[in-house]
């Protein structure tokens, strides 16, 4: 195989190569010289590593060195269009194969193809539709199954699958039954120490999510989901969320379901900020003009439903907002890269976490043992942490912004389990931790307002931590019942309110 590390060029871009691509290639290329020709190889990269600038090299050298074409096949139109316009950058002359297009009677005037699956698997299901002299089959998202039914049609070629995440996007047809050989380049902290991707911010809200279902896919249903996100006490802990971490900053919101982007849209857009929603049943037009938008709107906030998580890259994008959980390792990570690309002198972003992801599967650029998921994907799907556990584990803590509301007190710190023990080692009523948790709240508010009006408006202010704390009690005394959680918070917030009386 070739060598060149040259610096390619388009007429509007120049298209470089990096040490860490070059190195990639060049694995991948020891691995095609050693094997058969009809072998199937992983190729793992995070989003932002520039996985489709290090194929599209693959397919200059590929043509450049064979007498065979290349086929490229994508989930998205969006991604073949990009696909199309970097090889055009590599100088590979290539042609998108899209719902226009019946018959290919110019095809040898082409070294690439580029195609959706389900456009070219009822292309090349119809007996009249061939691709002829194809040595090399690149799947982009390889993750997603939807691509093993053509895999009968390329039997005889190469297989490169590219995935930033290579775990099967369904539990029951692991990839490793597809690939002999997964290939991981450098992983999200190394990219972000040698200056390639910015780095996450992360902020986590406690969440109680053992109200979410599981569905066939393994992931949270969308019913479940949306009967938690839409009501009134989470569209408000977003909002506080947003604005105690990223108001002002162009904001990308991950949903799961429309109604809940719709409700999240309504609730920002009460709130004065300038939104915009965008879900799958947009047309062509209706979505570029969003994405423009998006694009050019200095503190522009995006409410979407999954659309956005491939095929979409805003490096302007300042802040991610998982408004949703999921158990999906694939997803967590598409989510959080649209975030991540450097932009201008910007080397971090924010990511909001509203899901419990965060604590389910750990930071973003934490190192992950690919090669293991791959081998074993059952182990890891099944090893993935349960909503109770991770409830359980929640350590709240306060946002620094909120901090700053109550600086006139010298600590506004309270040990529910420390309290707890205090508490029956002195023989006095486990309920003693309630009535003391009040009082120091009470202290807090009382100690940094001016008059009974902004003690209460404090109030609002503490409702996670309340929630939080509450939670804690009910482990401690082993009463766990929703009915008796929710009794508890109201009668909290009562007695904090009255609490004030007398004391302005």
């Amino acid at each position: 195989m070739s060598s060149d590390t040259s610096i390619i060029k388009d007429s509007a871009n120049k298209k470089r190569l990096y040490d860490y691509q070059i190195n990639d290639l060049n694995r991948i290329f020891d691995v095609m010289s050693e094997s058969a020709d009809d072998y199937n190889l992983l190729y793992q990269l995070p989003t932002g590593g520039g996985k489709t600038v290090i194929f599209s090299e693959i397919v200059r050298r590929y043509i450049q060195d064979h007498n065979k074409k290349v086929v490229i096949l994508t989930h998205r139109i969006e991604l073949c269009k990009q696909t199309s316009n970097v090889l055009s950058g590599f100088d590979v002359n290539n042609k998108v194969i899209n719902s226009k297009v019946k018959d290919l009677p110019d095809q040898d005037e082409y070294q690439c193809f580029v195609a959706m699956v389900e456009t070219l698997n009822n292309r090349l299901t119809e007996n009249d539709f061939e691709l002829n002299n194809i040595g090399l089959v690149i799947i982009d998202e390889a993750h997603y199954n939807s691509f093993r039914k053509l895999f009968k049609f390329f039997e005889t070629c190469f297989i490169l699958g590219v995935t930033a995440t290579p775990l099967s996007s369904n539990i029951k047809l692991p990839m490793k039954d597809n690939y002999k050989h997964l290939i991981v380049g450098d992983d999200i902290s190394t990219l972000i120490k040698n200056g390639f991707l910015a780095k996450a911010e992360l902020s986590s809200y406690d969440v109680g999510l053992t109200t979410l279902k599981i569905g066939i896919n393994g992931d949270y249903t969308v019913k479940s989901s949306e009967a938690l996100y839409t009501n009134s006490l989470m569209q408000s802990k977003l909002l506080t969320a947003y604005e105690d971490a990223s108001k002002g900053k162009k904001t990308l919101i991950f949903n799961n379901g429309i109604h809940t982007s719709r409700e999240v849209y309504h609730t920002f857009r009460r709130a004065g900020y300038a939104v915009k929603h965008l879900d799958n049943t947009a047309n062509k037009e209706e979505r570029k003009d969003t994405l423009k938008w998006f694009k050019t709107t200095p503190g522009a906030i995006l409410t979407s439903v999954s659309i956005l998580t491939t095929g979409f890259d805003e490096p302007s994008v300042e802040t991610i907002i998982l408004n949703r959980a999921t158990r999906s390792l694939t997803l967590y990570f598409q989510m959080i890269g649209r975030g991540s690309r450097i932009f201008n002198n910007r080397n971090t972003f924010q990511v909001i976490d509203l899901g419990n992801n965060i604590s389910r599967f750990g930071p973003w650029d934490q190192p992950v043992d690919w090669q293991h998921i791959f081998r074993y994907p059952d182990y890891y799907l099944e090893n993935i942490i349960d909503d109770e556990t991770l409830e359980r584990d929640f350590v709240y803590v306060m946002p620094d912004a909120l901090k700053k509301r109550f600086k006139r007190s010298k600590s506004i710190d309270f040990d529910v389990k420390a309290e707890y023990k205090d508490v029956l080692n002195s023989g006095k009523k486990s309920f003693t931790v309630i009535e003391r948790s009040i009082e120091q709240h009470s202290v807090l508010c009382v100690e940094n307002s001016e008059d009974v009006f902004e003690a209460r408006a404090h109030i609002k202010e503490l409702q996670d931590e309340i929630a939080y704390r509450i939670k804690q009690y009910c482990y401690c005394i082993m009463n766990s019942t929703q009915n008796y959680k929710d009794w508890l918070f109201e009668e909290y917030n009562r007695r904090l309110r009255i609490s004030f009386n007398g004391k302005f």
